[in-house]
C-alpha cells in the first residue's frame, strides 16, 4: 500500500498550463502503475491518464490526448501530470491513484487501490 499526496493545483486561464504532482510514501512505489483521475461537480470520477511502473507505457483519455502528459520519477517517488492548452471543461478535482500491478491493467477507478485526497484545478474562460 502506498500513501499519496497531490499538490500543484490552482487557477489557470483557458489555453494555459498547470502541472500537478503526486508524492508517494512507502518502499513499493516502483511496483505500482499509477493513474490520474478527475471529478467535476455533479459528475462521476473519470480516467485521465495512467503510466506503467517504469514509464514505458502511458494511456490517456481521448479528451486530454495531445494536451496532457503523465510522467513519473521513481527515485523521487513522484508522478506528474503536465496539463497544457487547458480548457474550462478541465475544471475538476484531480486525484492520483495507485494500482496493485506494475502494468496498467484497467482505467476503471475500481481497479486502483490507493488514492490521494485530490487537488483542485480551475480553468477560467
Amino acid at each position: 500500500q502506498v500513501q499519496l499526496v497531490e499538490s500543484g493545483g490552482g487557477l489557470a486561464q483557458a489555453g494555459g498550463s498547470l502541472r500537478v504532482s503526486c508524492a508517494a510514501s512507502g518502499r513499493t512505489f516502483s511496483n505500482h502503475a499509477m493513474g490520474w483521475f478527475r471529478q467535476a461537480p455533479g459528475k462521476e470520477r473519470e480516467f485521465v491518464a495512467a503510466i506503467s511502473w517504469g514509464g514505458e507505457s502511458t494511456y490517456y483519455a481521448d479528451s486530454v490526448k495531445g494536451r496532457f502528459t503523465i510522467s513519473r520519477d521513481n527515485n523521487k517517488k513522484v508522478v506528474y501530470l503536465q496539463m497544457n492548452s487547458l480548457k474550462p471543461e478541465d475544471t475538476a478535482i484531480y486525484y492520483c491513484a495507485a494500482q496493485n500491478s506494475r502494468v496498467v491493467t484497467t482505467t476503471d477507478p475500481a481497479g486502483f487501490a490507493s488514492w490521494g485526497q485530490g487537488t483542485q484545478v480551475t480553468v477560467s474562460s
